[in-house]
């Protein structure tokens, strides 16, 4: 992508406008319903606004800028700087390269099975049936894959899969993969505006209009003049005390936008707890919840307690290590609430058994940020627990188009639900942004109309524009007694401690009591500094979590039975009744919630599931 300056393609205009519109928690309550603002803000007009610079952006923009069109792509952070980069171990496709029996159904047929039958079919189906074409596209376009000796494109072992599928580079995969992305990205030369937030889309509730948000190294306004928006900003796990985000990341942007503009949200209820994340009481503030790659596991690594015992031989004897995420995650917890964790409240995972050499090639990134933290991982084990880790609910969209629902707004990657049910896949993640990617891509190309390369904007989505730049404005002029960085600090421990790992009815129940109580402290805010700082982001961050929290929150009551990464200990087991999604949207009245029953796969991909494939863990000893 080509990284364009602010005041490229913008136009300077302002207005009068008076009040704040509704979400953004401004000090003093109702007396900003008074102030009177001159509102000045840059227009940008582009056929097609991507919201978010990661894998799944970057492969739309790719698809339209192939189709002859100039996307715009905007990120809150500086350029090839994406939650993408996080992504250690591996993107899964069924290539065949050591297992050669694998094949697109049974990739399929594991990921519903991890997912526990709450996926959207058709769209595992549509990610399983296209990763070995993208494999080798991003192979083509120069990602340096590891090699077999036969040079094939090397696969390893992931968590619950049935063959080696996942793609690697050491561990470091979705660097490289953005790298390569974004190289393709600059060849084209498609525009990118670094360090922009969005804070509104702007709809009437059935079509998009464009989008308003702010520079974030300038301060100025944007608003952004388009009939065509692809949501791809990520999750909300970032919004729980102890995640493997940055803080200022998947704080839940894409959902809250999408919300408010009057799409839908599905399956928000499930949000994957990684089991091994750094423990920061061991490593420090800075790494607590920090991932360490599955990878480790993929290639031997060995759970044990502080007793020196292999645990996951009580919990999963034959899957051991490597069986889903939720079953390692919850064992993980067990053993910890039991007394057998650390005195940090971990527990240690051991790959030193493996040959030196073997662990530097395959896993450099975890040996060298160890090392820096004085652990030689090559001798001595690490330190882990779990950690908030990805977002299965997100969106609710038709995956052979991207569309949301709303006129001109559609959703792709981790801002979306569907691929990956009630527990993700290792490995999926980087697989959707890209398969998923490409037919959203192709679809809005096909939607852009000669009209759509110079929009206009009503004048009722204009003035909704300037409300919102008011309602900023207040905000960055909030001069309470409480900060946004307390809030979410506070924001976070409330999920962790009610909607975390374990859940029940009482806990989620004080959860929503208590987020009020940190609803009405908004009244209180303060900013210190102004529409550039750290403190003002945090305060935007803060009003998007506090809608996803509160549909997170509802739709884990909603649900009483456990599947996946949703675990009631009120009600322990899975309930067949309730093999359906619940959806969320916003009316008048609040949040509604209803429930959608799941479709059935295609005949090849249910052969695989009569098969009943699985790993079979004792193969990596």
């Amino acid at each position: 992508m080509t990284k364009i300056p602010p005041a490229d393609h913008s136009v300077s205009t302002a207005g009068d406008a008076g009040g704040v519109d509704g979400r953004l928690p401004t000090q003093g309550g109702d007396e900003a319903d008074d102030r009177d603002h001159e509102v000045t803000y840059d227009v940008v007009t582009t056929p097609v606004l991507v919201i978010g610079a990661g894998a799944a952006g970057a492969r739309v923009a790719i698809e339209l800028a192939e189709s002859g069109l100039e996307p715009l792509v905007v990120g809150k952070r500086d350029y090839g700087d994406a939650h993408t980069t996080w992504a250690a171990g591996g993107i899964n496709a069924a290539l065949g390269s050591l297992d050669p029996e694998d094949d697109w159904p049974i990739h399929a047929a594991d990921t519903l099975n991890e997912g526990h039958h709450l996926n959207d079919p058709e769209a595992v189906e549509l990610t399983a049936k296209h990763m070995p074409d993208r494999i080798r596209e991003l192979d083509e376009w120069g990602m340096s894959f590891a090699r077999t000796d036969d040079g094939k494109i090397n696969q390893r072992y992931f968590g619950a899969q049935s063959y080696r599928r996942t793609c690697f580079v050491g561990d470091r995969t979705g660097e490289v993969m953005l790298e390569t992305l974004i190289d393709r990205a600059q060849a084209l030369e498609i525009p990118y505006r670094e360090n922009v937030m969005i804070t509104r889309l702007l709809s009437d509730g059935t079509r998009v209009d464009g989008a308003v948000g702010f520079d974030m190294e300038t301060g100025d306004g944007l608003l952004f003049r388009t009939n065509h928006v692809v949501l791809a900003a990520g999750g909300f796990s970032a919004a729980y005390r102890r995640h493997s985000s940055r803080d200022d990341e998947n704080n839940g942007d894409a959902q809250a936008l999408a919300l408010e503009a009057g799409a839908r949200l599905l399956d928000t209820e499930f949000v994957q707890f990684h089991p091994t994340g750094m423990v920061g009481e061991r490593y420090g503030d800075e790494w607590d919840g920090r991932l360490v790659t599955e990878a480790v596991r993929g290639e031997g690594g060995r759970l044990y307690n502080n007793d020196g015992e292999r645990f996951m031989e009580r919990y999963s004897p034959d899957q051991m290590e490597l069986d889903a995420r939720d079953v390692v995650a919850r064992a993980i917890a067990q053993e910890v609430r039991e007394g057998r964790g650390t005195d940090h409240g971990g527990v240690y995972l051991d790959i030193s058994h493996r040959d030196p050499e073997y662990i530097r090639e395959r896993l450099p990134t975890m040996v060298e940020r160890f090392g820096d933290l004085g652990v030689d991982i090559t001798e001595a084990p690490m330190e882990i627990g779990p950690t908030a880790h990805y977002t299965m609910g997100g969106v609710d969209i038709d995956f052979q188009t991207g569309e949301t629902g709303v006129e001109g707004l559609y959703a792709v990657g981790e801002a979306v639900a569907g691929v990956h049910g009630a527990n993700r896949l290792g490995g999926n993640s980087l697989a959707e942004t890209v398969a998923i990617g490409k037919l959203v891509g192709e679809h809005v190309s096909e939607q852009v109309t000669a009209d759509d390369r110079a929009p206009s904007i009503a004048d009722g989505q204009r003035a909704l524009a300037e409300r919102e730049f008011a309602a900023l404005a207040d905000l960055a002029a909030s001069d309470g007694d409480v900060t946004p960085e307390t809030l979410l600090e506070d924001l976070g421990e409330l999920l962790w401690n009610h909607a975390g790992i374990l859940r029940d009815e009482a806990g989620l129940r004080e959860g929503l009591d208590r987020l009020e109580d940190l609803r009405a402290r908004t009244a209180d805010l303060r900013v210190d500094g102004d529409r550039t700082s750290r403190s003002f982001e945090y305060a935007v961050d803060l009003s998007m979590s506090l809608i996803v929290a509160e549909v997170l929150l509802r739709t884990a009551l909603e649900r009483t039975e456990s599947r996946g990464a949703h675990y009631r200990t009120d009600y322990p087991k899975t309930d067949p009744d309730w093999r359906q999604n619940l959806i969320v949207a916003a009316d008048e009245g609040g949040l509604s919630l209803q429930r959608r029953g799941v479709a059935e796969p295609s005949e090849p991909v249910r052969e695989a599931l009569a098969e009943g494939y699985e790993l079979d863990y004792h193969h990596l000893e």
